[in-house]
C-alpha cells in the first residue's frame, strides 16, 4: 500500500475516485464506504484513494479535550490496507489547512487528484467551520468534473455506527457492544513493562502494559484474548483477565493495565502484547482484604474462562 502525505508522493497518472474521512476505529460504517469506493472505482476504471489525516483534526482545533483515537495510526493503516486499498493519501492536518473553505479545499487537493467520483458518508462535511456538505460538494463537483454519492449510514440493530459512538461504549465499559459496531474486538498492542510484582504474590502473575495512546475501557476487569507478536507475526489468542484500574485495595491512585494470562506466559517484558475486550466481567472495588480480593480474582478467572472457550483456537 502507497502511504503519501502530498499529491506529489502519490505514483499513478489516471483519473481518481475518492473516499475522505478520518476512519478513527476503521469501523463497520468506514468498511462499507471504502468497500463501496473500491467497487466504484473498479467499475468505472478510477485508481482508488483513500484521503485521511493525521493528527486527528480535534486534536488541532480542539486540543483541550485531549482526544483520544480508537485506534493507533499504525493499525488504521493495516486495516485500510487489509480491506484492498491501494494509495492512502494521509494529509498533515495544520490550522492552514483547517482554515480552508470547501473551494479551496477541492482546488488544491482534490482537483489535481483529477477526482472523478467522491464517496462520502451521510454526516460529512469539510473545509473551514464545516461548510463543505454534500450540495456544496455538488456544485464544486460540478464545476471541477467530479460526481459526489453520499452513502447512508449502517444501522445495527437500531445504533447508528459512528465513531462517536463507539467512544461512548468504550469509555462506559460496553466493549461487547462495541465489538458488534467496529466488526471486531476492540483492543490494542502495548510493551510488557515492570510493575509492582503484587499480582505473582496473590498467585496471579500479571504482565503490566505501558498505557496505549488510544481509547481504552473504563476502569473494571474485562475478559480479554491476549496474543503477544513475534518475528514471524503473532503467536495464537490466548485467553486472559485483564485488569484497568488503579487498585483501590492498595490505596493507589495511578492507572494501570494488568493482564493475568490463564494459561501462563513465561517471561514476556519488553515484549509486545495486544489485548482485545471480549467481555466486561465487573467494576473496579476496593476489597477489605488481601484473601477477599484473592477470592474475586479466582471467580473472575472463571468467569473469563467460560466466556472465552468460544474464541480460543485450540
Amino acid at each position: 500500500m502507497n502511504i503519501a502525505h502530498s499529491i506529489e508522493e502519490l505514483d499513478f497518472s489516471e483519473n481518481s475516485g475518492l473516499t475522505i474521512g478520518n476512519f478513527d476505529g476503521v469501523h463497520l460504517g468506514h468498511q462499507a464506504l471504502i468497500r463501496h469506493t473500491l467497487d466504484v472505482c473498479s467499475g468505472e476504471g478510477l485508481t482508488p484513494v483513500v484521503m485521511t489525516f493525521w493528527p486527528h483534526p480535534r486534536q488541532v482545533v480542539m486540543p483541550h479535550l485531549g482526544h483520544m483515537p480508537l485506534t493507533t495510526r499504525e493499525e488504521r493503516f493495516a486495516r485500510l490496507e487489509a480491506l484492498g486499498v491501494r494509495h492512502v493519501l494521509e494529509l498533515p492536518f495544520t490550522h492552514e489547512l483547517a482554515a480552508l473553505d470547501a473551494a479551496g479545499f477541492v482546488r488544491a487537493f482534490l482537483e489535481p487528484l483529477r477526482l472523478r467520483h467522491l464517496v462520502v458518508g451521510y454526516d460529512f462535511s469539510l473545509g473551514r467551520d464545516r461548510g463543505g456538505h454534500v450540495d456544496v460538494l455538488r456544485r464544486l463537483g460540478a464545476d471541477a468534473g467530479f460526481c459526489v454519492e453520499q452513502l447512508p449510514p449502517v444501522v445495527v440493530d437500531g445504533t447508528v455506527v459512528s465513531s462517536t459512538t463507539l467512544r461512548k461504549l468504550i469509555d462506559e465499559g460496553d466493549v461487547r457492544e462495541a465489538a458488534r459496531l467496529l466488526g471486531r474486538f476492540h483492543g490494542f498492542s502495548g510493551q510488557v513493562v515492570h510493575g509492582d510484582g503484587r499480582g505473582a504474590g496473590l498467585g496471579f502473575p500479571t504482565a503490566n502494559l505501558a498505557r496505549p495512546e488510544v481509547v481504552i475501557p473504563r476502569a473494571g476487569v474485562y475478559a480479554t484474548l491476549a496474543t503477544l507478536a513475534t518475528p514471524a507475526g503473532s503467536e495464537k489468542a490466548r485467553p486472559a483477565v485483564t485488569c484497568i484500574g488503579c487498585k483501590p485495595t492498595f490505596g493507589e491512585n495511578e492507572l494501570s493495565v494488568e493482564t493475568f494470562l490463564l494459561e501462563g506466559g513465561g517471561d514476556l517484558y519488553g515484549r509486545t502484547l495486544r489485548l482485545d475486550f471480549v467481555e466486561r466481567l465487573r467494576g473496579e472495588k476496593r476489597f477489605d482484604s488481601v484473601d477477599a480480593l484473592k477470592l474475586q480474582i479466582a471467580a473472575d478467572v472463571e468467569q473469563a474462562r467460560r466466556i472465552l472457550a468460544a474464541f480460543v483456537r485450540q
